[in-house]
């Protein structure tokens, strides 16, 4: 085998081993990640309705 070939193959098996070792977020970690988006939107959203519900209320609309 000459030193080129044994340079490339050395250079693919970095990368592969690299590639076997960041492979990014298991499932797991996007279902968790979900659920903490969803419940901080959810936290948000209710929120803004009671603050909005809140405001509505001191609405004086010159009734009884």
């Amino acid at each position: 085998m000459t030193e080129f070939h044994q340079y490339l193959r050395i250079l693919i098996a970095g990368h592969l081993e690299k590639a076997r070792s960041e492979r990014g977020a298991s499932a797991v970690e996007w279902v968790v990640i979900t659920g903490l988006v969803i419940g901080i939107c959810i936290a948000v959203g209710a929120i803004l309705m009671n603050t909005i519900s809140d405001g509505a209320d001191q609405i004086n609309l010159g009734g009884n």
